[in-house]
């Protein structure tokens, strides 16, 4: 009765989408980081002088279910920094002893007598003092490499001023102020150590560690004015651009022949480029040189109080960025899980607009995906906490713009020539780093349990 469709067609112009990629993410980090302009491929981060507290995480190896400190980890003991006697750590190593706990036994009890240091080699821990109303209140969390009581070896031991009590089956591995003692009337090295870490007069500073800045105030007449100066790091860090490099390779006869409706070379350019760009967001959150994962300091990285992310936990995590926080990134999962959690407590965030997106948000701070962060196999993941900027002495994104053959800021595509197969080759590259100005600029919720249901 009529021309079929399907003959039909082939008078038709069919009408065609671009090339499309699922790998596309809304890679928020890159969009609100702001870039700073690192002209000679070096950013060099200069800081007030600070002295180190001691405050790092020690690293333990296990054969079977016997577990060992490594001597050299010790070092992280804030009295024995510097020490670099291998045959002494190795013997004090052997002297701590293993002990595991169950979920509830507590470790120490406040008031008892702190004679003792406690490396936690793996689970989690919680520090309870009695609140003001008669219930606990947690001061901290501990888990896999963290320690405590170490003052027990710089001075004479007094009492727990709190108790640790243990959130899931723990193993720690304890030392005896005796077992030290012993070890330290024993070893010359060990006690010139000791005797000047525990007679040396610290240099003044203020609460974060910095060289203080001697001030005065609330005086009245003319009294003599003591004179200061502020101090700077001596090595300050630099951070070099990385870089994110390929090589696109197109046919002559398809640039030539197959550009309409779409130009070949700047489909194949685009879908590159966007991968090139998800390469950098994910250098930029899991590099072990200048990643955020990786660069937030330890004294910023703080544990969940449960497993699954609550608001509580992400209350903490802005405590850690009180200064003018600028957003949270997590997985899309732990967003999920987060979700669950204010569910179950009734609790419903507002969402924000951001950019044009509604995006859910926790105290006015938005809560942004980022599927780079990643998932433990066993289904834990962490949430940053950003404060972006130079001015606000944040985290800033560092690249270079103005270079060769630039395509888009700070990355350029150069013409490589044609080979004897007549393929056309381009070279994509992109140059990129991050960096953390001050401390308190970033903070991590570790350990985030994403797959508890109930």
């Amino acid at each position: 009765m009529s021309l079929g469709t399907a003959a039909a067609r082939n008078l038709a112009t069919t009408t065609k989408s671009t090339p499309q990629m699922q790998g596309i993410s809304s890679r928020w980090l890159l969009r609100m980081l702001p870039w700073v302009q690192a002209s000679a491929g070096t950013y060099r981060v200069n800081r007030r002088l600070s002295y180190a507290v001691g405050d790092g995480r020690v690293t333990f190896t296990n054969t079977g279910a016997d577990v060992r400190v490594i001597p050299r980890e010790l070092c992280e003991l804030s009295l024995l920094r510097g020490f670099d006697d291998e045959e002494v750590l190795g013997a004090l190593a052997d002297r701590f002893e293993q002990r595991e706990f169950g979920p509830g036994d507590v470790i120490v009890e406040a008031g008892r007598p702190a004679d003792q240091v406690v490396l936690i080699a793996h689970g989690k821990v919680n520090m309870v003092v009695p609140g003001h109303y008669g219930d606990e209140a947690v001061l901290g969390t501990l888990a896999d490499g963290d320690h405590f009581g170490d003052r027990a070896l710089a001075q004479s031991p007094g009492d727990w001023d709190f108790t640790a009590k243990a959130v899931t089956a723990c193993t720690v591995l304890t030392l005896r102020s005796q077992a030290f003692d012993d070890l330290n009337d024993r070893s010359e090295t060990l006690r010139a150590h000791v005797e000047q870490g525990r007679s040396g007069r610290e240099a003044p500073s203020n609460g974060d560690g910095e060289a203080d800045v001697d001030v005065a105030s609330g005086h009245v007449g003319e009294p003599l004015l003591a004179g200061t100066f502020v101090d700077y790091e001596v090595r300050p860090r630099e951070y070099e651009l990385s870089v994110a490099q390929t090589v696109l390779r197109v046919h002559s006869r398809v640039a030539d022949l197959y550009n309409q409706p779409m130009n070949q070379v700047e489909q194949q350019l685009k879908l590159t480029i966007e991968a090139l760009r998800e390469r950098q967001e994910h250098e930029l959150v899991n590099n072990r040189d200048f990643g955020l994962l990786h660069n937030a300091d330890l004294k910023q990285r703080i544990h969940t109080r449960s497993g699954p992310p609550t608001p509580d936990d992400l209350d903490e995590l802005l405590a850690k960025v009180w200064k003018d926080p600028g957003f949270l990134l997590a997985h899309p999962r732990t967003i999920a899980a987060f979700g669950r959690e204010c569910s179950r407590r009734g609790i419903y965030p507002q969402s924000i607009d951001m950019q044009g997106h509604k995006v859910p948000a926790w105290r006015g701070v938005p809560l942004l995906p980022c599927n780079k962060i990643p998932i433990s196999p066993t289904r834990t993941s962490s949430v940053l906490l950003i404060r972006p900027g130079e001015h606000d002495r944040g985290v800033v994104g560092l690249h270079q713009t103005g270079i060769p053959d630039e395509y888009e800021p700070g990355l350029s595509v150069r013409f490589m020539g044609i080979n004897d197969q007549a393929v056309i080759s381009y070279l994509v590259s992109t140059y990129y780093s991050a960096a953390v100005l001050v401390p308190d600029a970033l903070a991590v919720l570790e350990s985030v349990e994403i797959g508890r249901e109930g």
